[in-house]
């Protein structure tokens, strides 16, 4: 039973992070913290780009939860593995399948192109506002339609 909960613990802690990420993302990162994440917004000219800082600052959150957890076998350690994890999905499907920083892979899935689609439109305006479709794993119903 009690591995059912720590499953459940990384399982939320990754719905959690995608909330925590579109709220951060709409008031911080387009907010006060443009000035980082316009690098976002830009054509990159190499393969880091500024905003690649707040990957770095989540993984460090990550892994002083995880071994804060280790140590005494409590619920830090899961919720670091799912932030973890978080991180991991989102360099699969932001950075690696949305926008190529390695070779991209090919998909008809109608899930991932409505994701890809959504963030398109992200980055359609180039701009701190207007801008729409914060999320990674979660866009308007309109872009998953075929």
């Amino acid at each position: 039973m009690h591995i059912l909960i720590d499953i459940a613990l990384v399982l939320l802690t990754i719905a959690g992070m995608e909330i925590i990420s579109w709220a951060m993302h709409k008031y911080l990162f387009h907010g006060p913290l443009w000035f980082i994440h316009k690098t976002h917004h830009q054509e990159r000219h190499s393969w880091f780009e500024l905003n690649d800082i707040f990957s770095i600052l989540f993984a460090g959150i990550s892994l002083w939860l995880m071994w804060l957890g280790h140590f005494s076998q409590d619920y830090r350690l899961w919720i670091g593995i799912g932030i973890s994890a978080y991180g991991g999905i989102y360099f699969i499907f932001h950075d690696w399948f949305i926008h190529n920083r390695f070779k991209s892979f090919k998909t008809n899935n109608r899930y991932l192109l409505g994701i890809r689609r959504a963030h398109k439109m992200h980055h359609k305006f180039t701009a701190k506002r207007p801008s729409k479709e914060f999320g990674l794993l979660v866009g308007s119903r309109r872009y998953f339609r075929r």
